[in-house]
């Protein structure tokens, strides 16, 4: 497969073995990416499991993640020409916050029911529980029922 990107892994491994000459952040409509240079050749850094450049909406990010993630802090082209943030006017990232925000109460109601599931285990297991029969359950929710039905025929009388 002829791959048109290199991807962060063999990135890490091509800068632990010195194969990467030199390293261009471009501005683009919208962002910035990055270009190596191996050899005679020059690729773009790609994004994660595609073969497209990766783009970075802040110069910031993008220098801070070549200096943390890859161990690059050098750089031989700074090239804005083309760079525009028009591109960026309206772009947000409603969907990954929304994601986000679900994941933490997915994951606060998975703690929440744990911890329910082991106050209902102890409550089982101590030897002083008090245990009801189907019949009587099926006995107290009919009188409880039939005293919600009369409380529901006052008030709908009352209205009328």
């Amino acid at each position: 497969m002829n791959s048109h990107t290199i991807d962060t892994a063999m990135a890490k491994r091509m800068v632990e073995a010195s194969a990467i000459l030199g390293v261009s952040i471009i501005g683009q409509p919208g962002g910035w990416s990055v270009v190596l240079k191996l050899g005679i050749h020059e690729k773009p850094l790609g994004a994660q499991r595609s073969d497209r450049p990766r783009m970075w909406r802040s110069l910031d990010r993008c220098v801070d993640y070549l200096k943390k993630e890859l161990h690059i802090a050098r750089f031989d082209l700074l090239d804005a020409t083309n760079f525009s943030d028009v591109a960026l006017v309206g772009k947000s990232r409603q969907d990954a916050s929304e994601r986000l925000r679900n994941a933490h109460e997915a994951a606060a109601h998975d703690k929440w029911f744990r911890e329910q599931v082991e106050i209902g285990l102890a409550e089982a297991d101590d030897p002083a529980a008090e245990w009801v029969t189907n019949e009587e359950a099926n006995t107290s929710w009919a009188i409880k029922r039939a005293e919600l039905l009369k409380r529901a025929e006052r008030v709908e009388g009352s209205v009328s």
